[in-house]
């Protein structure tokens, strides 16, 4: 009898260490990752998204090795809301991240909700996190290592990233950088002076100041054509290129570990460029962004993708890059990793975006559908003036419109800037500045209500509470009564 029991102890002992070592060979198949997120930078200014003026060698060759998105949309133009989103693959307003976690803005994210990085380190991986985080609580967005460096010096960062890359097991590595975001302060002593994006007359350690000329900017064709604007944008480019440096730093080192076969790096912004008309708006300069993914497991090289893929896409996406099991009801996006080496793939013609709050003084609900060629925008709070960051308020770029009263910002009328339809239609194909509003007109009605419908059943299968404005629907509302 004692025979018989050691026997199938040895049994089970040895299927365990087998189940063990399946388990450790799996593992070490899977890839490590790195998520790389730059804090309100454009598809403007990326010389492989056609900008010849910038310098950004690194993401350049990124994208020669790699897929570059020409269609990728954040879901809200708002640093915070939109981080929650790509943490969590769900939109903010079925998470409570409406807006702002710092100061006194304090949006949370329910402590109910699971963020990618800890389900990525309850299967297995090393998960680590650097530069601005701006999410909470952190029990729900919790990493294993938080590294610390100057996040404006991203030279700096990848240095601290150092024992990340050389971990034993395969890592998620969450680098975000604080550039090139406005710097403080953000109203200067002089309104007409540019703001620094965070570039310093001295510079920063190891990391080479890039100054541009203002004359040799490029001026995109939503803002006005001001001295003003220019140096600003000056200021934005020398921020990136900071951004850049310390990009192509982070990949040597990755190459000197022996590990770059098999790490996957993807390189987005949080929102785009912190100007007035695309940061914290539903227009396609503050929501459409960079997205370059270079999969060194599929040899796709210096292509570029059709695709409209979101954020919300990003943890259900970096999920199956990892190999890690997930039910697909549990997040509102959904993996474009199968489609990652194709140029224009069918069914990916859609994308939603849902704003709420950046600052909490700014309260200004929209949502919106893409589809094809034609993007719907509900401005809910339309009644209301359109609401200003602080520090976009504060820019020389809007000032030298506001204080001279002149009639234009860009292509559009101030007034129109501040005071917005209910609903904006528009056919993107024709009207890249969103400037003809199709919403009112009756050859366009069908379309109108084609994308209305698409909107409601969106919100209705996302948990939006901004449901209740279309005639007070309450259908989503609970009884209010803690049982």
């Amino acid at each position: 009898m004692k025979i018989l029991f050691a026997i199938v102890v040895l049994g089970f002992t040895a299927c365990a260490e087998k189940q063990k070592e399946v388990a450790q060979v799996s593992k070490s198949n899977q890839p490590n990752i790195i998520l790389f997120v730059a804090d309100d930078h454009g598809t403007d200014a990326i010389g492989a998204y056609g900008n010849p003026v910038i310098k950004t060698p690194n993401l350049d060759q990124l994208a020669s090795e790699g897929v570059k998105f020409t269609n990728a949309y954040c879901t809200s133009a708002s640093c915070a809301a939109s981080r929650s989103v790509i943490l969590s693959g769900k939109f903010g307003h079925a998470t409570g991240s409406y807006g702002h976690v710092h100061d006194y803005h304090h949006f949370s994210t329910y402590d109910t909700e699971t963020s990618l990085p800890v389900i990525m380190e309850k299967s297995g991986y090393e998960t680590a996190r650097i530069g601005k985080y701006h999410v909470a609580p952190e029990k729900v967005y919790h990493f294993n290592q938080v590294l610390e460096a100057d996040p404006r010096n991203t030279v700096e960062m990848a240095d601290a990233c150092a024992d990340v890359l050389k971990s034993d097991k395969p890592f998620f590595l969450y680098f975000c950088t604080d550039d090139p975001h406005r710097g403080h302060p953000f109203e200067p002593e002089q309104w007409d002076t540019p703001n620094s994006f965070g570039n310093k007359k001295e510079g920063y350690k190891d990391v080479e100041t890039v100054i541009y000329n203002p004359e040799d900017v490029l001026v995109p064709s939503f803002l006005p054509d001001t001295k003003q604007t220019r140096e600003e944008i000056a200021q934005y480019y020398q921020s990136i290129s900071r951004i850049d440096q310390g990009f192509g730093k982070l990949m040597k080192m990755l190459q000197e570990t022996g590990k770059a076969d098999n790490t996957i790096v993807i390189y987005i912004s949080d929102n785009g460029m912190a100007f007035p008309g695309a940061k914290t708006t539903v227009n396609e300069p503050g929501i459409k962004l960079p997205c370059i993914i270079k999969d060194p497991t599929k040899g796709t090289k210096g292509t570029t993708n059709k695709a409209m893929i979101s954020w919300v896409d990003l943890t259900p996406t970096i999920l199956d890059m990892a190999k890690i099991d997930f039910k697909k009801e549990q997040f509102h996006g959904k993996s474009f990793n199968s489609i990652l080496n194709k140029t224009n793939p069918e069914g990916w013609d859609e994308i939603y975006a849902s704003h709420t709050f950046h600052e909490i003084t700014m309260y200004y609900p929209m949502r919106v559908v893409r589809s094809k060629n034609y993007k719907l925008i509900w401005n809910i709070a339309y009644r209301l003036e359109y609401p200003f960051a602080s520090d976009l308020w504060a820019s020389s770029t809007w000032q030298s419109i506001y204080r001279h009263k002149i009639e234009y910002f860009g292509p559009k009328k101030v007034q129109d800037f501040l005071f917005r339809p209910e609903f904006e239609l528009y056919d993107l194909s024709k009207d890249k500045n969103e400037l003809d509003n199709l919403a009112y007109k009756d050859k366009f009605r069908g379309v109108l209500e084609l994308m209305k419908s698409k909107m409601k059943k969106f919100q209705k299968e996302t948990s939006d509470p901004w449901m209740i404005m279309w005639g007070h629907d309450a259908s989503l509302q609970g009884s209010g009564v803690n049982l």
